[in-house]
């Protein structure tokens, strides 16, 4: 692992390292923001997963989290979207390929033999930040847009790792719009059954815990009616009697301006869940 940037920010550090992933078969870089701490205190992390055609650097530059993460003693830990490299198969389009992984184990060719961000975010990568930085091994899950699918479905899917699950503009249903089937379609293939593991709508539908999730959504999200349709997730939750906040944001678009605006609730969210472990 090899640091490549490291900026004095609000007491602590914003990094970003480099490494190699066993599981992706490529070199991938992952931001770290670690907030001033006494030398022997262990923190809490909350994951990032940030959007199509993002990496790992548009949280730290955009967001401005790295004051309210100061402020709660949180690690933020946010890593790049997909794996990258000249032998890994990609797409012309920007909703499938490099910068475009959805967060799931791709079975298909030419896809699988790197595309496995599933696993490289729940089990790889939160393994070698607990080994490398000064963690409790207590951790959350939130994201944006496809990040903000994959925050859902990693943290329904994993209630024994993460405490609390948050989201940005989620892709809540990706089995039932445009960009989800798109993809599903090229990385798992025709089995409808595999789909529904990375759905969170269908995992609220079969969930018997009750992680806590906050979803904040802007009203005048260009994707809002085609490609994000929260009121599925807050039917399923309606249903299920599943415990959500879910926030429509009068005015707010997609963007990191949206973000930005309320990314100091998220962490506030998530660092009262984190405190209770």
């Amino acid at each position: 692992m090899q640091r490549q940037e490291r900026h004095a920010s609000f007491g602590g550090r914003q990094e970003v390292y480099q490494h190699h992933s066993n599981v992706l078969q490529c070199d991938m870089k992952f931001s770290i923001y670690i907030p001033p701490h006494q030398d022997h205190q262990k923190l809490p992390v909350v994951y990032w997963l940030s959007g199509l055609t993002c990496n790992e650097q548009n949280f730290i530059t955009k967001a401005g989290a790295q004051k309210y993460a100061a402020e709660h003693q949180v690690i933020i830990v946010a890593p790049d979207t997909s794996p990258r490299g000249d032998n890994i198969a990609d797409d012309a389009a920007y909703d499938l390929g490099q910068g475009a992984g959805f967060y799931v184990n791709a079975t298909q060719q030419p896809w699988s033999d790197h595309y496995k961000m599933y696993d490289y975010i729940v089990d790889e990568l939160r393994n070698l930040v607990d080994q490398n930085f000064p963690t409790n091994k207590v951790q959350s899950i939130m994201g944006h847009s496809a990040g903000g699918h994959g925050a859902l479905v990693i943290g329904l899917r994993n209630p024994d790792i993460y405490k609390s699950i948050s989201a940005f503009s989620p892709i809540v249903a990706p089995t039932q719009v445009p960009w989800g089937q798109k993809a599903f379609t090229a990385y798992l293939g025709e089995d409808q059954a595999l789909w529904a593991e990375y759905d969170a709508v269908q995992l609220i539908q079969a969930s018997s815990m009750r992680l806590p999730i906050l979803v904040d959504q802007g009203t005048e999200d260009t994707f809002l009616a085609e490609q994000l349709k929260p009121e599925l997730l807050a039917k399923a939750c309606q249903e299920k009697n599943y415990p959500i906040t879910l926030n429509m944001r009068e005015g707010y678009d997609h963007s990191y301006y949206f973000i930005a605006s309320f990314i100091e609730a998220h962490i506030q969210f998530h660092a009262q869940f984190l405190a209770q472990s």
